[in-house]
């Protein structure tokens, strides 16, 4: 099974990406395939033994469409953005066009009816009472530059009608036709001396629909272009060139030319382009892109170093390990672009209606057109009603509503750190009433810290940290580590080890500043006489506590206790209070004994605590919730609990998005802070309710629009729709809904 993504042209509506899917999911060995309007790509998992990607182009084609290449790097980013801002001043100078020769045509076959432009008369010689053949000739010289400027309204609404599958265009340019068509006749007519057709011409209808449609086209391309801030962000991060050391120079080259195992240099303040691993130097890098800390992290020879991070002080060298798409931000970028391709389950509904939308519409105008005319009413009548239903009826709203929301929401939780995998696991994450916590690396910090130092006799507690820090800077224990760091933060300075001996499973016998250590459990303790009586109730206080109590005996008498503990975030109590505050359950899983586990608990509030499970277990444990009839999320760290994520309804992974993170997570979060947890299910929230409240405006425009356009106010003696203010509304549906999933950008986390 391969993946296969093409970018593709002229789509203009819901009614477009619905037939390219329906024609290139017909072709054998799709597996499945979406269209997104709003990015304009197409993405299909295809059999390789079956089709290959030239029967998708050649489909592609014969449905009426462009499609292109989408290739690797920044070239392609930049590509799309130079082709967006060519499209978007095309269409603003189309619409300038257009208003330019509307206006005065709007003017002179209206201007007698409207008093308010008294001050303004309209020449003698194009008086449609006296000078009827003028009056017509103008308005069709003011016409045509109309029609340049909109003419591919009309080349693809037709084509789409040749292929069975009419669009908004379709609609557009059926309805400005018709009105032109009968435009024409009139005009005809009134050579042949007939001055009552003076009263047919409807030539600034189909112009002023043209400007309408293509200003709501060009504000719609704009806000479109706004959904995808957030990419365009990230791809800015990355450097457009980079240094590589070759034959002993330095050679700057661009970014996309880089390969494995150059290679390549970092100067300082400059950000490095491709991910590596330092060969030469030492420095202090800014990864708050990636990992949201402010905080410099030090960086020497062995470090990982990451493309688009920041070298703050230091000149280093490093070998490139992954380059292209392959880097850690061509990763995220690729990992978002894809959430805003797939589709929420909400958006079928639209899609379906979508399908079916252009060809009903169709039908009512026509029927519309009959029944007026059967009624007795005149030709004039019954084509303002045939042109005002095709005009006013608006797929785009119904195709917009969703995409365009989910695009801004994962662009907006993208810039909070929060990767979202598409749109399902959008939608599905505001359903959450359950959420499992893993503990180390999650609800702690996942690295064992120095808590408590307790001292026997007179010996004070630096003295202690000192000697002991001495001692295990011969040791790989992580608890040994623990205590060197904290030495180290306090900058002490370190006595050289003069004797080292590791007790498996016990301890460290050492020889420091002249001293015989001991340092260890209770057993090295008792295996050593050493009295403990003295520390024996504050050892089983801080082993209450989670901590792990660290023996220290000098010349075998006990000199004091060194506490280590993985230490619990200082975000997680507030985070599990705000998701029980949400109504939302809250549970631990640990593989640790049940004393450890339940003190951590307690610290964060967590009530529900599941202790001593084996790593292949917790996905089990996953589906025990599940079989309780809850939406199950699980919060880990992306590698060590892979399956329980997999198994969830929604994985959260939390840590800097490793490949395994991003494969088994349904949302990846960047900062490892479990307040991320709350601000992915309110930005979930929030998105949901934004797509309900397009889609609701969209069905509701189109109920109200559509009937009312038809002259269903008119049999009542209510007033008749202008096909002029047909096309206005029709824009403004479009405008609003991109509108409103704009809105998103502006989303906050609520206290």
């Amino acid at each position: 099974m391969r993946r296969e993504v093409l970018k593709i042209s002229g789509m203009t509506c819901a009614a477009c990406s619905a037939r390219i899917e329906k024609v290139v999911s017909k072709i054998e060995g799709i597996e499945s395939v979406i269209v997104n309007l709003t990015t304009e790509r197409l993405s299909a998992y295809i059999d390789e033994d079956v089709v290959d990607v030239e029967k998708i182009k050649i489909a592609v084609e014969k449905a009426g469409f462009g499609w292109s290449e989408i290739k690797e790097g920044s070239i392609q980013a930049d590509e799309d953005r130079k082709k967006k801002e060519r499209d978007i001043k095309l269409l603003w100078t189309k619409f300038i066009v257009s208003a330019v020769f509307s206006l005065p045509l709007l003017y002179i076959s209206m201007g007698s009816m409207l008093s308010f432009l008294s001050f303004l008369p309209i020449p003698k010689y194009l008086e449609p009472m006296n000078y009827p053949l003028n009056f017509a000739l103008v308005q069709i010289l003011l016409t045509i530059p109309v029609l340049i400027a909109g003419n591919r309204f009309y080349v693809v609404g037709f084509r789409a009608i040749r292929m069975k599958s009419p669009n908004m265009d379709s609609l557009i340019a059926m309805g400005t036709t018709a009105a032109l068509v009968y435009s024409l006749y009139s005009t005809w007519q009134i050579t042949q001396g007939n001055m009552g057709f003076v009263e047919g011409l409807y030539f600034e209808t189909a112009g002023v629909i043209i400007t309408l449609i293509l200003l709501g086209k060009s504000m719609e391309a704009v806000s479109k272009g706004r959904t995808s801030e957030a990419i365009k962000k990230l791809m800015g991060l990355a450097p457009k060139t980079a240094i590589i050391i070759k034959n002993g120079k330095e050679i700057e080259i661009h970014i996309d030319e880089v390969q494995e195992n150059d290679i390549v240099l970092a100067k300082p303040g400059a950000k490095i382009p491709v991910d590596g691993e330092i060969t030469e130097g030492f420095t202090s890098i800014d990864e708050s892109m990636l990992t949201g800390e402010s905080m410099p992290v030090d960086k020497k020879t062995g470090d990982k170093v990451f493309a688009a991070t920041i070298n703050k002080n230091g000149l280093i060298r490093f070998r490139a390990t992954k380059v292209g798409d392959n880097t850690a931000l061509a990763q995220i970028i690729k990992l978002i672009e894809d959430a805003q391709q797939s589709k929420a389950p909400i958006a079928q509904l639209a899609d379906i209606v979508s399908g079916y939308f252009v060809p009903t519409v169709f039908i009512i105008a026509l029927a519309s057109f009959a029944l007026w005319m059967l009624s007795g009413e005149t030709l004039n009548f019954s084509l303002t009603i045939f042109i005002s239903v095709l005009v006013i009826a608006c797929p785009c709203a119904l195709g917009l509503a969703t995409p365009t929301a989910i695009m801004v929401g994962t662009g907006k939780g993208a810039e909070k750190g929060i990767l979202i995998k598409g749109g399902e696991a959008l939608e599905m994450t505001h359903k959450i009433d359950n959420i499992i916590f893993d503990k180390t690396g999650t609800i702690t910090e996942g690295k064992p810290t120095v808590t408590d130092i307790i001292t026997v006799g007179e010996i004070g507690k630096d003295s202690l940290l000192r000697i002991t820090a001495s001692a295990e800077k011969g040791s790989e224990h992580p608890l040994g580590e623990a205590i060197v760091k904290s030495a180290t933060q306090k900058n002490m300075e370190l006595y050289p080890i003069e004797e080292f001996e590791s007790i498996t499973g016990n301890g460290i016998v050492a020889r420091v500043n002249g001293n015989q250590l001991l340092i260890g459990n209770l057993r090295l303790m008792q295996s050593n006489n050493i009295q403990i009586e003295k520390v024996k109730d504050e050892a089983e206080r801080l082993a209450g506590q989670g901590k792990t109590p660290m023996y220290i005996a000098v010349e075998n008498k006990l000199a004091g206790i060194i506490a280590v503990a993985d230490v619990v975030k200082p975000g997680s109590a507030k985070a599990v209070k705000k998701l029980m505050d949400m109504g939302i359950e809250v549970a631990m899983i640990t593989g640790d004994n049940r004393y450890t586990a339940e003190a951590i608990a307690k610290e964060v509030g967590i009530t529900r605590v599941l202790s001593e499970v084996l790593l292949q277990d917790k996905s089990g444990e996953v589906k025990k919730f599940q079989e309780e009839g809850r939406c199950v999320a699980m919060v880990g760290d992306g590698i060590n609990d892979a399956p329980a994520l997999v198994q969830s309804d929604i994985g959260i992974a939390i840590g800097s998005g490793t490949d395994v993170a991003i494969e088994s997570a349904d949302i990846v979060l960047m900062h490892s802070e479990l307040m991320d947890v709350v601000t992915a299910i309110q930005l979930s929230k929030s998105t949901i309710k934004n797509i309900k409240q397009n889609l609701f405006w969209a069905f509701a425009y189109n109920v109200a629009g559509i009937p009312l356009a038809a002259g269903v106010l008119h049999i009542f003696g209510g007033p008749l729709l202008n096909p002029i203010f047909a096309a206005a509304a029709m824009s403004l549906s479009s405008v609003s809904v991109l509108s409103n999933a704009l809105r998103l950008r502006r989303f906050k986390v609520s206290d």
